[in-house]
C-alpha cells in the first residue's frame, strides 16, 4: 500500500476496464513503472501486460472569506494506468 495510494473510480475508468480491461491508480510520486506493476501484480494476483504513468499538475484555488480571498494550490498527483492480461480483471467492489 505504499505505492499504490487509492483506486480511481469514474465512469471513464470503468468503461477502459470494460473496453480494454485497463484499471487506474494514484501512486507514490517517487515510484517507477516496474514497481507499480509488481504491487498490482501481489496486492490483486493479476498479470500486468503494460503501465503508464503520469503526473497531474495541481490546481488553481481561491475563496473568499472574512479577511480576504485565500487562495493557493492543490497537490500534484501521480496516476497509473495498469493493463492487465486476457482474462485478469480487478473487482473493487467485492467487499461491499
Amino acid at each position: 500500500m505504499e505505492i499504490l495510494k487509492k483506486p480511481i473510480l469514474t465512469e471513464k475508468v470503468a468503461a477502459m476496464g470494460e473496453k480494454f480491461n485497463r484499471y487506474a491508480f494514484v501512486v507514490d510520486r517517487k515510484a517507477n513503472k516496474i514497481q507499480i506493476k509488481n504491487a498490482v501484480e501481489a496486492m490483486f494476483n493479476v498479470t500486468v501486460i503494460a503501465v503508464n504513468t503520469m503526473i497531474a499538475p495541481g490546481k488553481f484555488k481561491s475563496r473568499g472569506t472574512k479577511t480576504g480571498v485565500v487562495s493557493g494550490t492543490t497537490g500534484r498527483v501521480k496516476k497509473a494506468i495498469v493493463s492487465l492480461a486476457e482474462g485478469s480483471t480487478i473487482d473493487f467492489y467485492n467487499n461491499i
